[in-house]
């Protein structure tokens, strides 16, 4: 049962929003802020548990960092809806309170980091995960000034936080080839989204041998079995992650969006929209590898008959774990700054949970969800015991 649900109406639009506090740790909860048509109550409670079992993933003895509960927020608005930027704003109005006390969010699917900032400044919210940073060293001031500063990275013209949880994607795929005994250069991929995290995940793949054959964005699916040229991609994608089609070569086939699941690949990367793999679905993957970038994005029947089959699914809290943990990474300083930072240390956290989460599934005869689950509860209680004391959120604004 969730600690926390707030679901307001828009009173100029009746379009629904919500926040759900999974769990509070140390007084906070921290998690994304999705916006799409459709978004309901019991989607964003499942995100927020999610969030509690993704938290303590990465954790390891001596970080400044220690995991906050698991939150989520969600809007029911599709966000190329002219009327979407004042229906966020009307949203951070309705819900500040709750921010201000104890939810600590950021970027999601359909919303930008940068549209977050924006539009929460204009309703007086300095950050938009000040909740937790009043418990960063140093405090607020301190926290955004590490925040400020990985932000302004940019790795070949792409912001740093664009980058880093397709990386962590990227990384936790390669994990999962390795385990199965398979080489990247050998490897095809196919990645459905193509906004940061997909765009990012199809990147790094491709950096490190992986051949990109297909991407699907809301137009449908791009292919070539000969691999697209994904830098180019991304250049002529908009800002929600659609590619110019103009820009295409002619050896690039356009499938129907349904086809991303089919295509001849060993990875599939969903990293667009939640429940996009269903148990009917399964029988038309023929990929060995599927990881999952976006969250909640196979259901557990699927994910039972995809392991009867014998492919891999590494789990959305695990996969997508990496602007999370970056973010408070950079924030409580247990990292630098900088890109070489972030990718070293996710790198250096990534492959050996993956490697060891689908090992501990393989010699217990269990789903590697299950494997990733017991992992963030041994890790969960072992925080519970070190900080048996739920600080009040009205202590840390007093």
């Amino acid at each position: 049962m969730s600690y926390l649900e707030v679901t307001w109406t828009d009173d100029e639009t009746g379009i629904n929003g919500y926040i759900v506090v999974d769990r509070l740790s140390r007084g906070v909860a921290g998690g994304g802020l999705r916006m799409r048509q459709g978004v309901t109550i019991e989607e964003v409670r499942d995100l927020a548990r999610g969030m509690t079992l993704k938290d303590p993933v990465l954790w390891q003895e001596g970080d400044l960092y220690v995991p906050f509960g698991g939150g989520k927020g969600g809007i029911d608005c599709d966000p190329y809806d002219p009327r979407a930027r004042d229906v966020l704003r009307r949203w951070a109005r309705a819900m500040k309170p709750v921010i201000d006390l104890c939810f600590a969010t950021g970027e999601d699917f359909g919303v930008r980091q940068d549209l977050i900032d924006e539009v929460f400044a204009e309703e007086g919210i300095r950050s938009s995960a000040e909740a937790g940073y009043r418990l960063a060293p140093g405090g607020v001031e301190a926290a955004l000034a590490r925040q400020d500063a990985a932000f302004a990275v940019r790795v070949d013209g792409v912001g740093l936080g664009e980058l880093v949880g397709g990386f962590g994607v990227a990384e936790a795929a390669l994990a999962a080839l390795d385990h199965r005994g398979m080489k990247p250069s050998e490897s095809r991929a196919v990645v459905q989204g193509f906004g940061s995290m997909g765009g990012a995940t199809a990147r790094y793949l491709a950096l490190a041998g992986v051949r990109i054959v297909g991407i699907a964005d809301r137009e449908g699916v791009i292919y070539n079995p000969n691999g697209l040229e994904v830098e180019t991609l991304l250049l002529t994608r908009d800002s929600h992650g659609v590619v110019d089609r103009a820009q295409l070569h002619a050896a690039d086939l356009q499938l129907p969006s349904a086809q991303w699941l089919s295509c001849d690949a060993e990875i599939l990367v969903p990293a667009a929209m939640s429940y996009v793999i269903d148990v009917d679905d399964v029988a038309n993957i023929n990929a060995t590898i599927i990881v999952e970038a976006a969250n909640v994005s196979t259901s557990l029947d699927a994910e039972e008959a995809l392991r009867a089959r014998g492919i891999t699914v590494v789990p959305d809290f695990v996969a997508n774990t990496g602007t999370n943990q970056w973010w408070w990474w950079v924030c409580f300083g247990d990292i630098e700054p900088t890109a070489q930072s972030a990718f070293t240390m996710l790198s250096s956290r990534m492959r050996p949970t993956v490697r060891t989460i689908l090992a501990s599934a393989d010699r217990d005869g269990i789903s590697p969800r299950e494997a990733a689950t017991r992992l963030s509860l041994s890790k969960r209680a072992e925080l519970d015991s070190r900080y048996p004391r739920t600080i009040n959120a009205v202590e840390l604004v007093e």
